[in-house]
């Protein structure tokens, strides 16, 4: 068989990847997911001039905790809240995904009700159980009850536009909370133009019109496409934004993914890898997700894991944009949302679609308490 020489192979047309055609990535997308994608810096910017148009009274006193109450794509403002409070807070936050509170939120302590439509059930139980046990009240939400609640009974209430599916309203959700709790002087405060101007230049990165051979969140996209992901967390709040990712990649892809945290998975997951190829899976993905500044410990753990699962899965890893928590967490974040976007249309999917959410709705819908 003849051989071409490496001349005559650098004369052949590199043929565009499918994701670097726009057609191709919407032709699935009549809600325009992508652009809502591309264009969460100026949603952030958007949030952030709703955010200080809001008055908040002094604490009268620093609360025992602060909590954030919401379901699905609503609470995930307080996922990132809760990592900012953990490093830099002087009192813990704590995410409720529930219909009640702990028993423990009293007088004083300050709940977050966050319900993008202002309708999710659960958030507002949970909202009656706030007011019951004397906490201070901040709704943030486009409308519906809650803002009817929150407003007659007199709570600062952060309303932002509606329309958007919660999972691509995270900047709506996120910088209230951030912004208040600066306000309240329960968090330092943070220079959100140099991390939004980040966040322009990572959409400028990843978005179709940059092609695949330089895009590295549609070759990711490409790696992930069949097979099962593994989404591991190289630390507290990396385990959080896996946590994210595999949210988006089952909302937008229609994918399973699983996510876990280093050190924990280190103490009963490496095990679950000895018979996975036994599962009946063919193909594994394991992507860590790291802020490039671990601990010579942890990077050991990584290392260690994936040669422990060598020949099982393919590994993989993202590393965080950015100098200060917000910023590396918010592009790691973005990273993933990209990323779920591209499988989606190389699953011929449409991302928007939510039809087994909402037959699960309709059918609650008809349960009494």
């Amino acid at each position: 068989m003849a051989q071409l020489s490496r001349a005559s192979l650098g004369k052949i047309p590199v043929m565009p990847h499918q994701l670097d055609d726009r057609a191709f990535v919407t032709r699935l997308d009549p809600k325009d997911m992508l652009g809502r994608t591309e264009r969460f810096p100026d949603q952030c910017r958007e949030a952030l001039g709703i955010s200080q148009g809001v008055s908040l009274k002094p604490m009268a006193q620093r609360p025992s905790v602060v909590m954030l109450t919401g379901m699905g794509g609503s609470a995930a403002g307080g996922d990132f809240a809760r990592s900012l409070f953990e490093n830099k807070a002087a009192v813990p936050f704590i995410v409720n995904r529930d219909y009640h509170l702990p028993t423990y939120v009293g007088l004083g302590d300050y709940v977050f009700c966050a319900s993008y439509s202002g309708n999710t059930e659960e958030t507002l139980s949970a909202y009656a159980d706030a007011k019951k046990a004397g906490a201070q009240i901040i709704a943030v939400t486009s409308g519906g009850k809650l803002a009817e609640l929150a407003r007659a009974d007199g709570f600062p209430t952060y309303i932002i536009p509606g329309g958007h599916p919660p999972r691509t309203a995270l900047g709506y959700m996120l910088i209230p909370i951030l912004v208040a709790s600066e306000a309240l002087g329960l968090l330092p405060s943070h220079d959100f133009a140099k991390c939004f101007a980040l966040l322009d230049q990572c959409s400028a990165d990843w978005t179709v019109g940059t092609p695949f051979e330089s895009n590295p969140t549609k070759q990711l996209a490409q790696a992930m496409f069949g097979k099962v992901a593994l989404l591991y967390g190289l630390g507290q709040w990396q385990g959080a934004i896996a946590n994210r990712w595999k949210g988006q990649i089952n909302e937008n892809a229609k994918n399973l993914a699983f996510p876990n945290t280093y050190p924990e998975l280190n103490h009963n997951e490496v095990l679950g890898w000895v018979g996975a190829g036994k599962q009946g899976v063919a193909n594994w993905l394991m992507i860590t997700l790291v802020d490039g500044t671990e601990s010579a410990k942890m990077k050991t753990r990584s290392s260690v894991t994936e040669k422990l699962v060598k020949g099982t899965a393919e590994a993989h890893h993202v590393t965080a944009r950015g100098e200060d928590l917000l910023e590396k967490m918010l592009s790691l974040t973005f990273y993933g949302d990209f990323v779920s976007i591209y499988l989606a249309a190389l699953n011929g999917i449409d991302p928007e679609n939510i039809d087994s959410i909402n037959t699960l709705k309709e059918e609650l819908g008809k349960v009494e308490g």
